[in-house]
């Protein structure tokens, strides 16, 4: 018996991890592909007339099972892999690709759903309904339904090849990173890095049998290296290696799948009609088309350009006052703090002994708990992953509601940032309503054995934004699992998770938990004052990295012909130039790690956040008009979360709002 075949016997039918070997999984997914088919021929082979019912119905809630153990092999190819694990990853992404080929381009299948689509009209469709309706055909359509065989045929190849690629691509990144680790031996050398930091970077050493102190890339190392460390050498080093990442022409080197993967997306745009991969994507998202969002991102350049370059000259007199004549973007993270602590006498290291992981957590629990009712109760009896993994169940008027899973160290098998994802989605079936799993995955510093889990003030936000997006997933209230959750157009699905970040800036609110983690006194009102101050700092700078990554996304998947005779480097400082604030390295390129892009969702999308920070901004100061825990509001808001994909998201906003989302709330906050 394959553990992943069954239904678990495990609490809320949660993954079984104490019980799944990696021998498990590929016999499981050709099990459960076997069983998913079965279900399409089913609906394909019934001899009765096609209905709204029997094959639109059917077919979202068919292969739930086989949805489940992607989730779980897939998340932990995120968060917990190994060199066994990515192996497997290699043999069951083209399966499943194939699978999926299979079911989107059955032509007899595609039939019926065009049958009951074109006769729409004669079923009394609720809304939701009507959008599963409009998805599924749109979704076949655009996955090739309409071509011929030998065409199909193509598609199929480039939809694996895409997988494959995208899954190495990752692959490359995660090795990259692991590889470099900077061993320092002389205390001279970590001049201005707190003790704290120090400590970290100890236990590190000692992990890997090593006297002195361990630099690694992955972000709670290198970052605060990068803004504390006085020795000018060793951030450039560091910096060096951080922007080599699959970028030096190694084993791992990426350049080549950059241009693979962008020359796939090309053909399989032009496959299915389309001029570029761009104008595929954008026809699913609330921007629409390519032009609409180039003006948005040159629109807010222009409005934001002439602080960027404010801030630099601030930083550029503070380095020149050190004898450094050129500034380099290796010096920004230093003299930023140098300023940040001068304007605002705030440092993170001042300010993380106020928030321990274990209150930050709390105060969004509580948080969620004020506005939406939630409780969260941690449970030891639900299998875990990682023995760092914490477990909650969550409930709404003392009842179940969703599983949240914690995740919040590095590890050498997790992959660096932070994500929230989902291992089971929610949805309605014979008159149950099936809960959510739901899991927030991150990298904060890890505790010591004299201190907690400390957070920068970044960090804070960083789980609150992750926090948002599950909150999106556990909140979900739909009758299909695929217009469920976070199931929503790419450019709305930031609004939950930046909407939350606005909470981390209020005075009333930060006093309930910045709290010192030993003496248990509050953060002083002068501190606090100087957070919601210090929100917009360096604000420039920041609008014009986020928009230097969504231009270059864009291009990538607009011009991508121009590729044939550039190199990703010179393609990359081409399209960033205009956002660049510094002198560009030879040497350094950050496309070839762009995983957003080229292993994530977000291809032709990166756009999406300084999209959904316009939708943030305008629903925050909805709220802060009217109280920011004000009941009434907070209830149109869950309805919002609640919601999923069931309505267009402009319709869905106005219904919360009264009114489209305006970019001067943006523009208002960021810049006065």
């Amino acid at each position: 018996m394959n553990i992943l075949t069954e239904k678990f016997n495990t609490p809320y039918h949660s993954a079984p991890f104490d019980q799944i070997s990696n021998a498990d999984y590929l016999p499981a997914f050709k099990e459960l592909i076997r069983k998913s088919e079965e279900e399409i021929h089913a609906i394909v082979n019934s001899p009765e007339e096609p209905t709204f019912e029997n094959v639109i119905e059917a077919l979202a809630y068919s292969g739930e099972q086989l949805d489940v153990a992607s989730n779980i092999f897939f998340n932990l190819n995120s968060a917990e892999t190994s060199d066994e694990l990515q192996q497997i990853a290699q043999e069951v992404s083209p399966i499943l690709t194939e699978y999926s080929s299979k079911i989107s381009q059955n032509e007899a299948l595609f039939n019926k759903i065009k049958k009951v689509y074109d006769e729409k009209e004669k079923y009394n469709l609720n809304e939701e309904q009507q959008m599963l309706l409009n998805e599924t055909y749109k979704g076949f359509v655009r996955s090739g339904a309409l071509l011929n065989e030998e065409d199909k045929e193509k598609l199929k190849k480039i939809n694996m090849d895409l997988s494959l690629k995208s899954l190495q691509f990752g692959q490359n990144v995660l090795a990259s990173t692991n590889n470099y680790f900077k061993h320092i031996t002389s205390k001279e050398d970590l001049a201005g890095i707190p003790d704290a930091i120090l400590e970290q970077y100890a236990e590190e050493a000692k992990e890997r049998n090593l006297e002195g102190w361990v630099v690694t890339l992955q972000y709670p190392s290198y970052i605060p290296f990068m803004t504390y460390a006085e020795n000018r050498d060793l951030r450039k080093e560091l910096a060096l290696a951080n922007g080599k990442r699959s970028f030096d022409g190694g084993e791992f080197d990426n350049q080549h799948l950059v241009k693979e993967l962008l020359s796939l997306k090309q053909q399989k745009a032009e496959l299915l009609g389309y001029k570029n991969y761009a104008e595929y994507v954008l026809e699913e998202r609330m921007a629409k088309s390519p032009a609409k969002v180039i003006d948005f991102l040159n629109e807010l350049l222009t409005k934001a350009k002439p602080y960027a370059g404010k801030e630099i000259e601030e930083l550029k007199a503070l380095a020149k006052a050190d004898g450094i004549e050129e500034m380099q973007a290796y010096d920004h993270a230093f003299y930023a703090e140098k300023l940040r602590k001068a304007k605002y006498d705030l440092n993170d290291e001042e300010l993380k002994p106020y928030f321990p992981l274990n209150q930050v957590q709390d105060a969004v629990f509580g948080l969620a708990n004020q506005l939406f009712g939630l409780t969260f109760e941690e449970r030891n009896d639900v299998p875990k992953y990682h023995e760092d993994v914490k477990v909650y169940e969550v409930k709404e008027n003392g009842e179940y509601k969703s599983l949240l899973y914690a995740d919040y160290f590095p590890r050498k098998g997790k992959r660096a940032g932070a994500w929230m994802t989902s291992y089971k989605n929610q949805y309605k079936k014979d008159g149950e309503n099936s809960r959510p799993h739901i899991s927030i995955v991150c990298n904060f510093s890890k505790p010591t054995k004299d201190t907690p889990s400390l957070l920068t003030f970044q960090e804070v936000t960083t789980l609150f934004h992750e926090f948002g997006h599950a909150l999106h997933g556990m909140l979900a209230n739909t009758q299909y699992p695929n217009l469920s959750g976070t199931s929503v157009k790419w450019d709305f699905v930031e609004l939950p998770s930046q909407f939350l970040e606005n909470f981390c800036y209020e005075p009333e609110f930060l006093k309930t938990f910045a709290k010192h983690y030993k003496t248990g006194e509050v953060l002083p009102d002068e501190k606090i004052e100087k957070i919601a101050q210090s929100k917009n700092f360096m604000e420039g700078y920041q609008t014009l990295r986020q928009l230097g990554f969504g231009l270059l996304d864009m291009n990538y998947h607009t011009k991508v012909g121009e590729l044939e005779n550039k190199s990703v480097k010179e393609f990359e400082d081409k399209y960033t130039k205009a956002t660049q604030l510094y002198p560009a390295n030879p040497e350094m390129a950050m496309s070839p790690s762009f995983s957003h892009i080229f292993q994530g969702g977000y291809s032709a999308g990166y756009y999406s956040y300084k999209w959904a920070e316009v939708l943030d901004a305008d629903a925050f100061q909805y709220f802060k008009e009217n109280g920011i825990f004000n009941p009434e509001i907070a209830a149109k808001y869950k309805v919002l979360l609640s919601s999923g994909g069931t309505k267009d998201p402009m319709e869905l906003y106005k219904s919360f709002r009264g009114s489209e989302p305006k970019v001067e709330s943006l523009l208002k906050r960021a810049f006065g």
